[in-house]
């Protein structure tokens, strides 16, 4: 950091701390009596205790799984734990300022580490807490002052009842850090991979090493707490690595659970979420927000996806529509595919026979009854001289389901022409990684007119994550497997020509 950047960060920070002093000079309204009673039970209280100091941090209720982790961590006064939180989440805020304030004034933090990215990263997060230590009138009140005039400043400072805060930037010497005979008893880690990094398995491995050896040393005899916190950006990170760890507890939380529910519905409402997950696109939200970093190009990649305008449908030979519905009638949490291919004619000089076509696709986290309102529709806006075989997987075709189409087309006035496919599937990732050749050899293309749907955009997001053992969704890769494969078979049945004749014995038969 240059000299002007320096000064630039200090008046940010002293800007800041003006900010807190001003949020935490109102009056409180209460009694000495009830002063007391208050700050008792703020004491044994994480979520009180955020409310009643940190309200210009906390401006709404603090999340279950913040006050789980802190009620955790204040009853293991020896322990190795990861928070693996989403961004966005207040992973700094709980594990760099308010846990570590909440011990503090219990008596049970004596000397903390903050390790961050870099150095001055470091000290930009212990600024944090400097500055609420310093001027949160709130804290001044009822525990009194903590600003040591002595002992104060930027990277490492002492209060006045002689509890000690370090900070330290990745791969700086952490050896022989303590405070007169007292050796740290919380060491936080926070964010400390990097994309940059985690591309490299030799500078993960060597960040892994320095933080059990040097870092992890700093505790002496007597382990204390050491917390480590991020999202998993990488599964060659760090984070992943110090998880592996057996004697590691790991809390994860994702930004939305298994039940399409968020995580903390006090602050992100589910369509906020789903929002930014359009905007940001179905991998960059898995990687930020679910802690699930998928690995672009495993099986697809993207200088395969290759769009062009497509022909009249009665120019196409064959054309398949293929259904995933997931197994849960409904639900948040549960993405329904279907994906609408074709194959041209022969003899066409604007398209080969070989090529399939992405007609229409669709990829979304809704009920079924969304879904087959759209089948309905797509089936109504298609010309007379346009033949489609509609295919969904006879395991699927249960009474659930088929109420839905029912339902729909008792409404409509007819049912739609749904054939089950009964085929013995084999191993999923088999099946798709398969048809990765025909993404490869060019030979597949997708609607060009559809380029900014959000149906067709997630469909190829989840046909680029898709890999061996990810937790991705990966209902349209298996949907558009579907219809391929329906394609290719019809394919095979029409060009094949029986021969007749009179079957000779094999040679040397038994």
């Amino acid at each position: 950091m240059t000299e002007q950047e320096k000064k630039e960060a200090l008046k940010r920070w002293q800007e800041h701390c003006k900010r807190v002093e001003r949020m935490t000079s109102q009056e409180r309204v209460e009694t000495e009596a009830e002063r007391k009673r208050n700050i008792a039970r703020a004491l044994r209280d994480y979520d009180c205790f955020c409310q009643r100091y940190l309200s210009h941090y906390c401006q709404c209720p603090n999340a279950k799984f913040h006050n789980e982790a802190a009620r955790y961590i204040a009853s293991h006064p020896e322990l190795r734990l990861v928070c693996k939180w989403p961004r966005g989440h207040a992973k700094s805020v709980h594990l760099d300022i308010g846990i570590p304030l909440w011990l503090k004034f219990r008596s049970e933090l004596h000397v903390m580490v903050l390790v961050g990215k870099s150095e001055d990263s470091a000290d930009g997060l212990l600024g944090d807490l400097q500055a609420e230590l310093q001027y949160n009138q709130y804290i001044i009140r009822d525990f009194g002052e903590q600003y040591n005039s002595g002992m104060w400043q930027e990277g490492e400072f002492v209060t006045r009842d002689q509890c000690a805060f370090f900070s330290r930037g990745r791969g700086q010497s952490p050896r022989g850090l303590r405070f007169r005979e007292i050796r740290p008893d919380y060491i936080v880690v926070d964010d400390l991979d990097d994309d940059e990094m985690c591309r490299s398995e030799a500078r993960v491995r060597e960040m892994t090493n320095w933080i059990k050896e040097a870092l992890f040393g700093c505790f002496g005899g007597k382990d204390g707490r050491f917390i480590m916190v991020g999202n998993l950006i990488s599964k060659n990170s760090v984070l992943q690595k110090i998880i592996d760890t057996p004697t590691v507890k790991t809390i994860e939380v994702n930004a939305i659970d298994r039940n399409g529910n968020p995580a903390w519905p006090e602050f992100y409402t589910i369509e906020k979420l789903r929002d930014r997950e359009q905007f940001m696109g179905y991998r960059s939200f898995q990687k930020e927000y679910m802690n699930n970093p998928i690995t672009e190009g495993a099986v697809f990649q993207e200088r395969w996806i290759r769009w062009r305008p497509m022909l009249k449908l009665k120019y196409y030979e064959q054309i398949v529509l293929y259904i995933d519905p997931s197994w849960k009638s409904s639900g948040k949490n549960d993405y329904k595919a279907a994906a609408m291919i074709g194959r041209p004619k022969r003899g066409l000089k604007t398209a080969s026979h070989r090529e399939l076509h992405l007609l229409r696709a669709f990829c979304r986290q809704c009920s079924v009854g969304e879904m087959v309102r759209w089948l309905y529709d797509v089936y109504e806006s298609l010309p007379e001289d346009a033949a489609v075989s509609i295919y969904m997987e006879a395991n699927f075709m249960q009474d659930t389901i088929l109420d839905e189409f029912q339902r729909e087309g008792d409404a409509r006035g007819y049912q739609l022409p749904i054939m089950p496919d009964k085929r013995k599937k084999p191993d999923k990732f088999a099946r798709v990684e398969a048809i990765s050749p025909l993404w490869e050899r060019g030979y597949f293309f997708y609607n060009e007119k559809l380029k900014e749907d959000p149906d067709m955009r997630a469909g190829i997001d989840q046909t680029l994550a898709f890999e061996q053992g990810s937790r991705a969704h990966d209902d349209f890769p298996d949907a558009s497997e579907g219809a391929i494969y329906k394609l290719q078979k019809q394919t095979r049945e029409a060009s094949f020509t029986p021969r007749l004749g009179v079957r000779r014995p094999p040679k040397n038969s038994w």
